[in-house]
């Protein structure tokens, strides 16, 4: 119950203790919510992560829109930890179209020739440019009649239908 304690002579005042119960939590303050196990060691936390990675993470890139991977992006550290947002989000964003992309390399991939397939039906071709291409936007460097290259772009990520390598 309360205690009681002289504050001035002759008044007293009764404390209360209150006892805040976190949501979830039981009869008695007594956490109710399931838990999952865990984890013995340092290296099962790892793996578990990179399995979170490579099922969660790497396939909702994939498909996510430029509007949705531009939210994740101002949260990504909180997300997916203290790495860079190019070199993770957005290069698995563009992984949905594998000849964009080198398994290892962060970004868009420079050094091939590549066939970009417009949704309105539009086809370019050319090198992906790495340090133009950001936040979900694609610049092809295409080479023109007089030999000098010129910039297409930049092609939004919601825009690609297919990318292909040239042969």
């Amino acid at each position: 119950m309360g205690e009681s304690c002289e504050i001035e002579e002759g008044t007293s005042v009764r404390i209360t203790r209150v006892f805040m119960r976190s949501p979830g939590s039981g009869v008695d303050g007594v956490d109710s919510r399931p838990r999952t196990p865990i984890m013995p060691t340092f290296d099962e936390l790892a793996v578990s992560r990179i399995e979170w990675i490579d099922s969660v993470l790497k396939p909702w890139c994939w498909q996510a829109s430029v509007k949705e991977l531009l939210k994740a992006e101002q949260e990504w550290g909180d997300v997916a930890g203290r790495v860079d947002p190019e070199a993770s989000l957005w290069t698995w964003a563009w992984s949905r179209f594998p000849d964009l992309v080198h398994e290892g390399m962060s970004g868009v991939n420079e050094t091939n020739e590549v066939q970009v397939t417009l949704k309105d039906g539009t086809t370019i071709v050319g090198f992906p440019d790495a340090r133009q291409s950001t936040q979900g936007r694609l610049v092809l460097l295409c080479q023109c009649e007089s030999r000098q290259s010129e910039a297409s772009g930049p092609h939004s990520i919601d825009d690609v239908a297919s990318v292909a390598k040239v042969s």
